[in-house]
Order: C-alpha cells, then sequence, then structure tokens
C-alpha cells in the first residue's frame, strides 16, 4: 500500500505549484543568482590580452583546462573573474572532511550537531581562501610567463590577478551558500550544474555540424545520441538506487500504556561518493598532459614524452589509470562520508537494532559488509559511465563536454533540485489538509 507521502506525490499538479507562493519565490531567487553567475563568466582579468589568451588556450583545451573550463562554464577559456570557479571551495571541503577523519577535536566537533557544524564551516572557508589565494597567484605567474598574454606584467598585474579571482571565488561561494537557504537544491551544485548546461548548446552545435559537414558519419552522431540517451537512463536508475536495511524499534511502556515497536529502514545508497572520484580521477590524469603542454618537450628526456603520450584521450594507458583512480576515490570517499560504527551507535542510542543482528559493534561490522559490496557495484557503474564516453570521445572528436562526468553532473543535480521542488510541493499539500481539517473541527465543535 502507498503511503500518505507517496499518495500526495501522485496527485501533484500544476494547480498545486500555483499555490505554492513560497515555492515560486525560491525559484526566481535560484533563478536570479545563477544569471548573476553568467554575467560574472564574461567578465575579463584586468591587465588580459584576451586575443592571445584565447589563442593560447585552444592548444590547451584537451587537458586540464578543458576540464577546469567545463566546471566553470567558459570563464577559464575568457580567463574572467570567475576562472577559478567554486573548485577551490570543494577541494577545501573535502580536506576538512578527511581531517575530521584524523584529528580529533575536529571528529568531536561534527559530532556537536549545529554548532559544530557552523564552526567546521568556517573553517572550511579559511581552506578556500587559502587555496584560491595560492591558485590564483599560480595562474598570474602562469599568465606572465606566456608570450603576449600580458599587457604589462609585474607585481600590480599579480596582485590584481589574486584579489580578482579570489574575490570570485568568495563571492560564488557565498552565492552558493545563499542559494542553498533562500533558493532550492544545493547551491555548489547548481553553479557547477549552470556552468555546464551553459555549454551544452554549443557542444551539441558543435557535434551536428561536424556531421554536416562529413568530418561525422551520420550513423557516428546516432550513435552519440543513442549513448547519451542511454547513460542518462542508466545514471537515473543508479542514483535513484538504495539497498535498505531493515531497522525495528523495541516496544516501549509509557505510564500504562504499552506502545508497539515501529519498524524503519536504513537507506544506503548505491553511488554514495557522488561525482567526485569521476572529478579527481580526471584533475589528475590530465594534470601531466597540462604541464607538458606549458612546457618545453624538446627538453624533457624520452621516457616522459612516451608517458605522456600514453596519457592522452582514449590510451590504453589513460583508460586503465582512469578506471583505477575511479575505483579508488569511490572506496576512498565513501569511507569518509559514511562511518558504519557512528551508525550502529545511533541506532544502540535510540534503541534501535538490525533483526538477526548483535547491536553494537557485530551491527557497525553487518553495515560496513554490506556498504563495500555496494560500493563495488557503484565503481563499476562510475567506471562505465565515464570511460564509455571518453572512448567515444578520442575515436570520433565529439566534444569533451558531452562525456561521461558532466552528464553525471547534471543529472544527479536536477534530480536533487526536482526531488527538494516535490517536497515544496507537497509540504503545500499537508499545509493545505491541515488548514481544512482545523476549519471542519471548528465548524463542528459550533
Amino acid at each position: 500500500m502507498a503511503s500518505a507521502a507517496e499518495q500526495l506525490a501522485s496527485n501533484l499538479n500544476f494547480s498545486t505549484f500555483a499555490k505554492a507562493e513560497d515555492l515560486k519565490k525560491r525559484l526566481w531567487f535560484t533563478l536570479g543568482a545563477l544569471i548573476v553567475y553568467r554575467l560574472g563568466t564574461h567578465i575579463p582579468l584586468p591587465g588580459l590580452n584576451a586575443e592571445a589568451f584565447a589563442q593560447a588556450f585552444r592548444g590547451q583545451s584537451g587537458g586540464i583546462l578543458g576540464l577546469f573550463n567545463m566546471f566553470s562554464g567558459g570563464a577559464v577559456e575568457r580567463m574572467a573573474i570567475f576562472a577559478l570557479g567554486i573548485m577551490p571551495y570543494i577541494s577545501a571541503s573535502i580536506i576538512v572532511q578527511l581531517m575530521t577523519s584524523v584529528v580529533p577535536s575536529l571528529e568531536q566537533l561534527k559530532k556537536e550537531g549545529e554548532q559544530g557544524r557552523k564552526i567546521i564551516n568556517q573553517y572550511t572557508r579559511y581552506g578556500t581562501v587559502l587555496l584560491g589565494t595560492l591558485q590564483a597567484y599560480g595562474i598570474a605567474v602562469g599568465l606572465e610567463s606566456g608570450a603576449g598574454l600580458v599587457n604589462d606584467p609585474g607585481w600590480f598585474f599579480r596582485i590584481s590577478t589574486v584579489i580578482s579571482l579570489l574575490g570570485g571565488t568568495m563571492f560564488l561561494m557565498w552565492l552558493g551558500e545563499q542559494i542553498t537557504s533562500r533558493g532550492i537544491g544545493n547551491g555548489i551544485s547548481l553553479i557547477i550544474f549552470a556552468g555546464i548546461v551553459a555549454a551544452l548548446p554549443r557542444a551539441l552545435g558543435n557535434t551536428l555540424e561536424l556531421g554536416r559537414t562529413g568530418q561525422l558519419s551520420i550513423g557516428v552522431v546516432l550513435a552519440v545520441v543513442v549513448m547519451a540517451v542511454c547513460v542518462i537512463a542508466l545514471i537515473v536508475f543508479v542514483e535513484r538506487a538504495q539497498r535498505r536495511l531493515l531497522i525495528q524499534y523495541p516496544k516501549r511502556q509509557v505510564g500504562n500504556r504499552m506502545f508497539q515497536g515501529d519498524t524503519s529502514h536504513l537507506p544506503l545508497k548505491l553511488n554514495t561518493s557522488g561525482v567526485i572520484p569521476a572529478i579527481f580521477a580526471s584533475s589528475l590524469l590530465l594534470l601531466p598532459a597540462t604541464v607538458a603542454g606549458f612546457s618545453n618537450t624538446a627538453a624533457m628526456p624520452n621516457w616522459a614524452t612516451t608517458i605522456i603520450a600514453s596519457l592522452g584521450h582514449g590510451k590504453p594507458l589513460y583508460m586503465v589509470l582512469y578506471a583505477a583512480m575511479i575505483a579508488f576515490f569511490a572506496f576512498f570517499y565513501t569511507a569518509i562520508v559514511f562511518n558504519p560504527k557512528d551508525t550502529a551507535d545511533n541506532l544502540k542510542k535510540h534503541g534501535g537494532f538490525i533483526p538477526g543482528i548483535r547491536p553494537g559493534e557485530r551491527t557497525a561490522e553487518y553495515i560496513d559488509y554490506v556498504l563495500t559490496r555496494i560500493t563495488v557495484v557503484g565503481a563499476i557503474y562510475l567506471m562505465f559511465v565515464c570511460i564509455l564516453p571518453e572512448i567515444l570521445i578520442a575515436q570520433t572528436g565529439v566534444p569533451f563536454y558531452l562525456g561521461g562526468t558532466s552528464l553525471l553532473i547534471v543529472v544527479s543535480v536536477t534530480l536533487d533540485t526536482v526531488a527538494q521542488i516535490q517536497g515544496h510541493l507537497i509540504a503545500q499539500q499537508y499545509e493545505g489538509l491541515i488548514k481544512k481539517s482545523k476549519l471542519r473541527g471548528g465548524k463542528r465543535g459550533r
């Protein structure tokens, strides 16, 4: 039998949405914030030769710069004030999460609830400032080393570049937090989502243009479309998949009344790590090729040039290392974000238990066993989704934006945002039912 929430969800319609004034305000706020973000990606850095940089970027678009350009919505290609994007904040968040598993004081803060979470968020902001400053200074020095990229090299350009790029990152971090609290969806994820979606029409147009001019056959273009549809369907299926562990609570007596024991479920996502493994693996593998592109390859030893050539898109070594890194980061990040021991302790504290499993250490071992098995499936799914488009990109020359990582981010963020919208609509229906019941109760009382 369907639950009350499922029955309400099945009855959602446009009239329900029209009555949800708070939801409409949140949607308009989110849309306005994303428009501000897109405008910022077109404001160039001061003192930069835009034409020379665009020409230099085209030669490095297949490396890590192309990946960062995808996440920043084209800001790297134009070297705008949002060129760093939100990546320093994401890196700082992951570093702080790692430290909470290693440093006892941070681990204690994590258990202190809302107050501890605020302190950890503040540490994350400090880490963002530090990482953003280092990356911005590195970009400034790198731009000065390029021939004709900077109009007036020197410390003034470096300082202005650091201030502009760091200010852009901090503004995006603040904007993402505002979207999360006053809008719909996760603000940081939506900013990355908006950058990728903004570049998808151009990527699709380039693919169709290649088919029109004969550089790609019609069969390849159709294969790309079919592959994208199949990958999206697979992502939707797996991202919604859960392994539910049955949790039972014993009977309890309050006064003279005996309350029946409740049952619930502990949901374990099939892909707990999300898109983080694919981003990390891509960044690490594309880094050598990017460094080589800005270096003098003639001065490199033969073994270094051979390794860099083997790490190109579609090469066997690249594919093997890409798959291995995705699997490693899938297990590594899952171990960081989900602690079976803490989950078992919370269940024991509230009297819950898994049928047939002793509470405490045995429950933690069982949850860890189940989580390890489903993480294997999740890692295989990530490897398939990310590697299949990479092979197609390498063999056909399809634009980088149609890769598995970009599709994974777009579909995952869309599912999360739609789920939040649906939650607001269900809450709106609940409020309407409660008001009606109060009115009916008041009339009967009269």
